[in-house]
């Protein structure tokens, strides 16, 4: 069999996979906080006992498009907006922390303070407010609760959001959708970053996700040329090789 069809046939699966990573963006535009996914690849030469000959498409390090999304003010009080390089901290179901910026917290049935559903952590651990108290939350993160009833001047003072400081390439993108440390950043900070007091919260505001749904489109539709290319490649080659055959039985 020709090589030329091992590699189209490379090339036309990292036309899949950079497809898939597309689509997962386009579906994550309006997603708070999201942070766009790269799709790397780079051609590599085969090498034999002679001359380097041919190239087949390998995956390159994934990353994920750092930008700050646009910050739109929605006037809630528990929604926050988070600087350059700002992470909320939350806690999985196996008691491990991984981060978020996506600043719609909400209050869940026992009065926890959640984040997609996870607990949102505290400089304590898990935050906890009063039933029926109006939280407050401060731009150095901070929260305080007013009980129904209460007087003004009565705020108490509920926790602490954790907030950490982590830039490019210190978080990987798992496929919960959370943001954990790398390996190579473990080794250096440890598995669990710690609060930085120098962050500082925009509260009542969301940061959109930094997703261009028209640079997201524009992708698509040359990921789907670029598979179809590859494919007539292959029916080409194919078509040559039956050809030859032929050709030959006639010899």
């Amino acid at each position: 069999m020709d090589h030329a069809i091992y590699t189209a046939l490379g090339a036309a699966n990292a036309s899949l996979n950079r497809q898939a990573v597309t689509a997962n963006n386009l579906a994550n535009v309006s997603t708070s906080g999201f942070r766009a996914q790269v799709a790397a690849f780079r051609a590599v030469a085969v090498e034999g006992d002679s001359i380097p000959t041919r190239t087949l498409v390998t995956a390159s390090t994934p990353y994920n498009d750092y930008s700050v999304g646009t910050i739109n003010t929605t006037g809630r009080s528990l929604d926050v907006a988070l600087p350059q390089d700002g992470w909320l901290a939350v806690q999985m179901s196996d008691g491990r922390e991984a981060y978020t910026r996506n600043g719609n917290i909400e209050i869940d049935s026992e009065g926890a303070l959640t984040v997609r559903g996870l607990p949102l952590l505290g400089d304590g651990g898990p935050i906890a407010a009063p039933p029926q108290a109006q939280l407050t939350i401060a731009p150095d993160g901070s929260i305080t609760a007013l009980g129904a009833g209460d007087e003004p001047s009565a705020l108490a003072l509920v926790g602490k959001i954790k907030i950490v400081n982590a830039g490019p390439y210190t978080l990987q993108n798992g496929d919960d959708g959370l943001f954990h440390v790398t390996a190579s950043a473990a080794a250096e900070r440890g598995e669990t970053l710690p609060a930085d007091l120098q962050m500082k919260l925009t509260p009542g505001a969301l940061e959109s996700s930094n997703v261009s749904p028209v640079k997201s489109m524009v992708e698509m539709i040359a990921n789907a040329r670029g598979f179809d290319m590859n494919m007539k490649i292959i029916s080409a080659v194919d078509d040559n090789e039956k050809k030859s055959n032929q050709l030959l039985n006639l010899g």
